[in-house]
């Protein structure tokens, strides 16, 4: 019996009764979320572009991509970061995932009736550096402010716009049996801080988030390797969620090894403590790259030569069978399928 037999529930299936109501679950970007753009967005709204539910969209002349982003979390600061910072990142992040080189970002504050002034300037300059360390400016914009007591303060929404790199051919369709799964550094990081601030301010831990634009490493990375044949950053529904969507999308099982995956024992600790799995917890800085086998070497220099890119390391691989299957080698000699989230474990953590 094959081990997709072995499954009482249907991968990705979000059996039971369609959901009448929008739950908070429905934005974790699991299998909840995938439910609500087939059954209310894609229906109404669907084209070949749209149907792709890439980070970015390409214009019909194929160059330029947009891509855009709202930010609702709480706290507005948090270890390593703030909203500013993750909105930036976020937004140049999906656009360098592509293949794009990043060229403008427009944003748009909601702000609540009462927020201090010194918050709003925070934030705003926050912006600021991580638009700098990106380089990449903000364009345009738009201010709206909504009653006291809504809004959790503020709320961010950032659209960016970006030029496909010369060269570069990113496509899940040609990855084969052997090709190689890269990721840039230690999961489950910027979800675990923000949670551990709101929900457990007593504790003191040591974690921080990784929220950083990536469109540096990324070149890095292309420069050496123009071969790359895909790139997602793991933010929401973390690295299960890209690795079981990758399996889907290419209908080829994916292997991951967990004794590679490299995850700080600090973020064990938490995530052992808030009942969760590292896989399924969202980043904010990590890109998984999958390259041919004999670009593996040329790849992990490159990423290593880079800040952001330091702990960079082979985490899996894609294997012979055509079943559509994430299957996790475990630590212990073991093997389970890695599942997309159903829901959202951490609610506004971006």
């Amino acid at each position: 019996m094959s081990i997709k037999e072995t499954l009482s529930v249907p991968l990705g299936s979000t059996s039971g009764p369609r959901l009448s109501r929008v739950v908070l679950a429905h934005g974790g970007g699991g299998q909840l979320t995938d439910a609500l753009l087939r059954e209310a967005v894609l229906p109404r709204l669907g084209n070949p572009m749209l149907n792709e539910l890439l980070d970015a969209g390409f214009a019909a002349d194929g160059q330029y991509a947009i891509t855009i982003d709202g930010y609702v979390v709480q706290p507005l600061f948090f270890p390593g970061g703030d909203i500013g910072r993750l909105a930036i990142s976020g937004t140049v992040n999906d656009l360098a995932v592509c293949g794009c080189r990043p060229v403008g970002i427009a944003m748009a504050l909601i702000l609540a009736e009462g927020l201090e002034r010194r918050t709003l300037d925070r934030v705003m300059e926050s912006v600021s550096i991580t638009a700098k360390e990106a380089d990449v400016s903000v364009i345009t914009g738009d201010t709206k402010v909504v009653g006291r007591g809504h809004a959790d303060g503020m709320y961010l929404t950032t659209a960016g716009i970006g030029i496909r790199r010369q060269g570069t051919r990113l496509n899940a369709g040609d990855i084969a049996s052997g090709d190689v799964l890269l990721i840039n550094g230690p999961i489950g990081e910027h979800g675990l801080a923000v949670m551990l601030a709101r929900e457990m301010p007593e504790v003191d831990s040591v974690l921080q988030s990784d929220a950083a634009p990536l469109n540096g490493l990324i070149d890095t990375l292309l420069n050496a390797v123009p071969s790359v044949l895909f790139m997602r950053d793991a933010t929401r529904s973390g690295l299960a969620g890209v690795a079981a969507d990758l399996a889907a999308k290419t209908q080829r099982q994916i292997i991951l090894d967990e004794e590679h995956i490299p995850v700080r024992t600090e973020a064990l600790h938490a995530a052992e403590m808030l009942g969760l799995d590292p896989l399924d917890i969202a980043n904010e800085g990590k890109v998984v790259v999958v390259v041919r086998k004999g670009d593996v070497h040329a790849a992990l220099k490159a990423m290593r030569s880079h800040p952001l890119g330091r702990d960079a390391c082979e985490i899996g691989r894609v294997g012979e069978a055509r079943d559509g299957l994430c299957v996790l080698n475990t630590a212990i000699g073991g093997r389970r399928i890695v599942q997309k989230p159903y829901g959202e474990q951490l609610p506004r953590i971006c």
